[in-house]
């Protein structure tokens, strides 16, 4: 399943996913993956994204 809240909420901050990629120290096709929903990032890494967006953990990753 996509991550849309993600995809979007990294559009909303105008970032790359490069950028936002070297904000949280991880490779673009983590980000990538993440959003195609094919990767399922660590606890460290969603809370690291977050800060990133200005975002909580369940803005981008509670699943309705």
């Amino acid at each position: 399943m996509k991550n849309m809240k993600f995809k979007l909420s990294r559009i909303e901050k105008e970032l790359t996913q490069e950028q936002l990629a070297e904000k949280v120290h991880v490779t673009r096709q983590t980000i990538s993956l993440i959003e195609a929903g094919k990767y399922n990032p660590s606890i460290k890494l969603c809370i690291a994204i977050c800060k990133a967006l200005d975002k909580t953990l369940n803005d981008i990753f509670w699943e309705e």
